[in-house]
């Protein structure tokens, strides 16, 4: 499926649905921007499309294959870039996975690539088929719009981990609690695949000695220093996550321990003081001639004694706090 949203400088409306034989008439007017997005793509669309704006095969190639980070190549008259936006999904298989987003900026053009559905861009076109607010100052505004919407679409994920980890660390000092350390370990992957998609992004749009990497008009510099500025706290989030999730499992890993160590010392103190009563009555067990074997209280003094011997165990592990 493609979708066109081309803006007329000279008439300042927006026109859709353009025709690809009128796309590089309408891109002789420099002040037009054109944004094509292509979702669900067909190889031969593809190609179409990039024989139309000549883009370089290995760009191509890179569309047809998801990429595990961000990234931008230069190619001179255009610039390639790799995105990634999140996916909640609370009954598939990985609550919360990533979608590649292919773009592709010109002196006067954006090409969307992507082969699943996104929010953002869904609302991007509901916005851009009626209004002109992004499209009116460049391509670089577009670009900014773009990666803005998928990157806000992650503090509510950041969010959603935080309250799970607030809730994680009630659980642990709860009794009968299963499967804590597997949901601990769920959350760490997920703030890992969190950084290792927000990392390259937010390099990307890292200034070098105050000079940005990419074209940005002038009028648009505030917005990419406040995109810069969300990604940051997105890094800052997932390394407060991460520390706290590490922290919640070494408390995690404390409380079993010491509560093992506690059965531990209660088994072992039943045992010591079994131990003396087993060797009385397996002492006298034997054929050991026992005195007074005849008189009912040698049974009673016997029974006293091992009765005396365990109290008075009890009362020394007692005083010396080993019970």
């Amino acid at each position: 499926m493609i979708k066109t949203y081309l803006y007329d400088h000279q008439q300042q409306l927006m026109k859709t649905d353009l025709a690809f034989a009128d796309v590089h008439s309408c891109l002789q007017d420099q002040g037009n921007l054109l944004w094509i997005d292509v979702f669900d793509l067909k190889n031969k669309e593809l190609y179409d499309i990039a024989a139309l704006f000549d883009f370089h095969p290995l760009a191509i190639e890179d569309c047809l294959h998801d990429s595990p980070r961000a990234k931008m190549d230069d190619y001179e008259d255009y610039q390639f870039y790799v995105f990634h936006a999140p996916r909640y999904d609370e009954e598939g298989e990985n609550e919360i996975s990533t979608i590649e987003l292919n773009v592709f900026v010109g002196p006067n053009y954006v090409v969307t690539i992507h082969k699943d559905r996104m929010r953002w861009l869904g609302q991007m076109d509901a916005i851009c088929t009626s209004h002109c607010k992004y499209m009116k100052n460049g391509a670089d505004l577009l670009l900014y719009a773009l990666i803005d919407g998928i990157t806000d679409e992650y503090f509510p994920i950041l969010d959603r981990i935080g309250i799970r980890i607030d809730e994680l660390e009630n659980e642990i000092y709860e009794e009968g609690v299963r499967g804590v350390t597997e949901e601990f370990l769920s959350l760490k992957r997920t703030i890992i695949l969190i950084r290792r998609v927000i990392l390259p992004q937010r390099r990307i749009f890292m200034t070098v000695d105050g000079q940005w990497k990419i074209d940005i008009r002038e009028e648009n510099v505030p917005f990419f220093v406040d995109l810069v500025d969300h990604l940051e706290r997105i890094v800052d989030s997932t390394e407060t996550s991460r520390d706290l999730v590490n922290s919640a499992l070494d408390t995690y890993y404390s409380i079993i321990n010491a509560k093992s160590s506690e059965k531990l010392n209660v088994l072992t103190l039943i045992s010591t003081i079994m131990l003396p009563l087993t060797f009385v009555t397996g002492f006298f067990g034997m054929n050991v001639p026992l005195p007074y074997a005849h008189s009912p209280l040698a049974t009673v003094v016997i029974v006293g004694l091992l009765i005396v011997l365990t109290w008075g165990m009890w009362r020394y592990f007692k005083k010396n706090e080993l019970l």
